[in-house]
């Protein structure tokens, strides 16, 4: 599964870890994601994340 990165700050979403402070369990593809989950660090919307190479 592909690692998303934020735009805005720099934060790696892995969906191999996934983000459990908030809900969201180890596995979860980006796009699986809830659209009401934004950056963990700074708050932006999913939108404001790209494909990392």
């Amino acid at each position: 599964m592909k690692k998303y990165k934020c735009s805005v700050c720099g934060y790696v979403y892995d969906p191999a870890q996934g983000d459990p402070d908030n809900g969201v369990a180890a596995g979860t593809a980006f796009e699986d994601l809830p659209d009401s989950w934004v950056c963990p660090i700074c708050g932006a919307t999913k939108d404001m994340f790209e494909p990392e190479e």
